[in-house]
Parts: structure tokens; sequence; C-alpha cells
């Protein structure tokens, strides 16, 4: 059962988004800024989401008529501008993901202030608008964060877990939509394999690793819920993963009751049900 239940438009059960961050070679940077660059296998790694990984799955989007949500670094969409220019071209969304995937912890809030405004002048130059949304490095998102999305005008956020259902995130500046993700529905658990990082996970078959994503779906669906997995092009995206996925995909359209959509659209129907939505706080004193 779901508590705070929402109608889907044209009388759809559920609501669903495959979301992909597109960090690149970002990661490996970050983790080893003294010798990142000189450490070709992760570089080579982080590299296939934009350059091998992203068009393969926008041809899948194309063929199945689906319009759906990237997540982008301002640093990987200056590095990779091709990139970008055929996500925009196939009419997906990208939304803020911080600078160059730093996470919010690990500086001052100031700092975090000029690295969010950086990425924010690289979205509007190079897409033509503001993002509506936003996923934090990690999930860190902060106070400061979230003050900083409201005060800068996003319609959503996609980083803390407090339902499965859209939900409105109050603060002491406003308000926004929050779309929770959560770690059973990131491929990270089941493919990331990154030494360089700190990340070893003994790295599952295709099929056993989306295995958890359908069975989020069916859950999901039963319940007429909404179901948002957060993928990386460079661990989903790769051949075989991905078939699953696609086959998976295919079978979801062909019941014709998953209302798929990008986030913004998700969060903009949220808010006109503003009113049905469950409401969490976070702020200064807030538990």
């Amino acid at each position: 059962m779901l508590l705070h239940p929402l109608p889907w438009p044209d009388g759809k059960k559920m609501a669903a988004a495959i979301t992909f961050d597109v960090d690149a070679d970002s990661l490996i940077r970050n983790a080893r800024p003294e010798d990142g660059h000189l450490r070709l296998a992760p570089v080579s790694m982080g590299r296939y989401g934009p350059t091998v990984a992203v068009p393969r799955i926008l041809e899948t989007y194309r063929r199945l008529g689906l319009t759906q949500t990237f997540f982008m670094p301002g640093w990987v969409m200056e590095t990779y501008p091709a990139t970008v220019e055929a996500i925009l071209k196939a009419g997906h969304e990208i939304g803020h993901h911080s600078w160059r995937h730093e996470d919010p912890m690990s500086h001052s809030d100031e700092r975090e202030a000029e690295l969010f405004g950086r990425a924010l002048d690289t979205h509007v130059r190079m897409t033509g608008r503001r993002p509506r949304g936003y996923r934090a490095p990690v999930y860190n998102a902060t106070p400061g964060v979230i003050a900083r999305l409201i005060g800068e005008g996003f319609l959503y956020d996609s980083s803390l877990m407090a339902d499965e259902l859209p939900y409105l995130l109050t603060a002491p500046a406003g308000e926004l939509i929050e779309l929770p993700p959560h770690w059973g529905l990131d491929d990270w658990p089941p493919f990331a394999h990154f030494e360089e990082i700190g990340y070893l996970m003994p790295v599952r078959g295709p099929s056993d690793g989306i295995r958890a994503f359908i069975e989020e779906f069916e859950a999901a669906h039963e319940v007429g819920g909404f179901w948002m997995p957060v993928l990386h092009p460079f661990l989903t995206g790769r051949l075989a993963r991905w078939r699953v996925l696609e086959r998976f995909i295919e079978t979801a359209l062909e019941a014709g009751d998953v209302w798929f959509a990008p986030l913004e659209a998700i969060a903009g129907h949220a808010r006109a049900n503003r009113d049905l939505l469950r409401v969490d706080t976070v702020g200064e004193g807030a538990a």
C-alpha cells in the first residue's frame, strides 16, 4: 500500500522514469586529482559512458518513442558537447548534477555555491534554458543545497529518500518537489567495480543485477507507484546489461498502463497535485 497515492495522467496505473547520471571520467579525476589523468583504464571506463553508451541508450529511446532524463555535471557537459547536443536533439531533459561531481559534504557551502553557479551557467549556455531539476553527487544534498535550489527556482530535487512517491520538501526558504531515489534502484551496488574510488563490488551478471530493478518495478506497478532507477551509462549502458533492461522496457511499454516521462513532467504533475503529497521538512531544527 501507499500512504499518499497519486492519480497518474490518462488513467495510467503508475509513473516511471529511467534516469542516467552521465558522470564520465569526472569520478577518477576527483578521486585522484594528482594523477587521475594518467590512469587510463578508469578514464577510459568513464569516457565509455558519453561516447558509446549514451548513443546506444538514445537509439533505444528513439525506437521506443521515449523521452527521459539525464543528469550531467557541468564539467562533463563542457568536455562532451556532442553528447549534450545528441541528448537535446532527441528531446530529453538534462538535469543539474554539480560541476564535476564533487560531494557537497567535502567542502564549505560557499565553495558549493561557487561550483553550483558555474555548472548552472554551463547549463544555460549549452542548453538555452535553466535546468528544472537537480541530483546531488552521492545523494549528498545539504540544507544549503536545498536552499540554493529553492532560491534559484528549481522545480524538483532527486536526492532524498523519505518516500517511494514524489513528495513535497519544505525548508525555511520555500519548497520543492522531491522525486526520491533509493539504493535498491541504483546500479552502483550490482555493477560498480572501481578500485581507485574505493568501490569493489562483486560484479553481478546482467540478468542478476537488473532483476532487482524489475522486482522494484513489479512492486510499484502493483500499488500504482513510481519507479525511477538511477543508472550510469558506463555501468548499465554496457551491451549485455542494456540488452536486458531494454527488453524489460519493451515489455513494460507493451502493457500500456505505465506513464514513462522525464522527471520534469512527473514533478510538474506532482506540483499540480500538491495537496495530495506527503510533506517532509529539512533545515535547521527539522527532525
